[in-house]
This record gives C-alpha cells, sequence and structure tokens, in this order.
C-alpha cells in the first residue's frame, strides 16, 4: 500500500508540473482575490479530477467508445477558455485587489469554485491525462482495490496540496504587485487563455 502511495503522489507531482489554464488561473486569481479565493478555486479542480477520476475508471472502455465525444469537448472547451481569457481583458483597469484576509461572500465562493471546476473539467487533455492514469491502473494486477484508492488518492492529494501551495507563495508576492503589473498579469493571462483555447480548437478540428 505505501508503494501504491508513493506511486500516486509522484504522478501527481507529474501531473502538478504541468503548465497550463489551471495553474494561471490559481496564481491570478491569489494575487487579484487573495488565497481564500484561490484555495476555493483549486477545490473545484479537486472535484472535477474526482469526477474524472470515476468516470475514466469505471467507463474508460464506454468513453473511448462514445462517438465524437473528445471532439466535442474540445470544440466547448476551446471556446470557454477563449471566453476566459477574454474576460482577463475586463479586469485590466481594475484596482488592486484587496486584502486576501477578508472573509469571502457566498457568491464569490461560488464563483471560484465552478471557475476551478469548468477550467479543470472542459479541457479535453485532462481527461486524457486520467484515461492513461485509468489505463497504468488496468495493468497492474497486483493492485488490490485498496491499492487503487490508495494510488488516486495519492494522486489528487499532492495535486491539491501543491495547487494550495502555488496560491500561498502567489499570495506572498502580493505587496510587490502595482495596479500596473495586475494590468500586465491580467493581460498576460487573457492571451495565454485565448492560446489555449485555440490551441485546444485546433487540436479538435484534427481530431
Amino acid at each position: 500500500m505505501i508503494g501504491a502511495l508513493l506511486e500516486g503522489m509522484s504522478m501527481g507531482l507529474l501531473l502538478s508540473a504541468m503548465v497550463g489554464p489551471v495553474f494561471f488561473s490559481l496564481i491570478q486569481g491569489s494575487l487579484e482575490k487573495g488565497f481564500r479565493y484561490a484555495a476555493v478555486l483549486a477545490l473545484g479542480i479537486l472535484v472535477s479530477d474526482s469526477v474524472y477520476v470515476l468516470i475514466t475508471y469505471y467507463g474508460v472502455t464506454f468513453l473511448a467508445d462514445l462517438p465524437n465525444y473528445e471532439k466535442v469537448l474540445g470544440y466547448v472547451g476551446g471556446v470557454i477558455l477563449i471566453g476566459f481569457g477574454l474576460g482577463s481583458f475586463l479586469k485590466i483597469s481594475r484596482q488592486r485587489p484587496n486584502s486576501g484576509g477578508i472573509q469571502l461572500s457566498e457568491a464569490r465562493k461560488k464563483t471560484a469554485f465552478l471557475k476551478g471546476l469548468s477550467i479543470n473539467g472542459i479541457n479535453p487533455f485532462v481527461l486524457l491525462f486520467w484515461i492513461s492514469i485509468a489505463s497504468v491502473v488496468q495493468v497492474k494486477e497486483h493492485f488490490t482495490r485498496s491499492d487503487v484508492a490508495v494510488y488516486y488518492g495519492g494522486i489528487l492529494g499532492t495535486v491539491f496540496t501543491i495547487d494550495l501551495i502555488k496560491a500561498l507563495i502567489a499570495k506572498k508576492l502580493r505587496p510587490l504587485v502595482t495596479p500596473q503589473v495586475m494590468s500586465k498579469l491580467n493581460l498576460g493571462v487573457g492571451l495565454l487563455m485565448i492560446a489555449f483555447g485555440i490551441r485546444m480548437l485546433w487540436w479538435a478540428v484534427g481530431r
């Protein structure tokens, strides 16, 4: 069981090292709205990953047989990411964020949670990652059900922990963030989101 946990943690480190829309959303969220917001956003990402774990583990073969599933997800995901990117442009003229110690309103919590859930959930590359993990688990014949649960728990726990660390580090840098820096960050994040969205659409076209 310890071996399964260590394997899961190492795979979680690999997933956390990938730089994509989720990474930039966490950093931007922590700098702009504080650590609490980014933590709730990370929770949405965790729930999204957990749903994918259940879907891929119990239905990886079924998903692979669905016609144009990945293609449709790619189109929808690309459009949503481009929408998030354009939304970042609207923040450029706003003031510097308030302190991260302020209690989040329920509406803000829901917004953060849904953003994390959607940005991670509509990314077909995340789905492909979890499909590959499900395939790896299937060939580990020595894994018991407990080992499988510990393996997935190691991945999810590691990813969530590192997401929180990323947000915390970003929060520590907030005193250095001027309104001009925040404007440039929002512009950069917006462009990157649009780039990821276009890449996803291009990937879907080629399927």
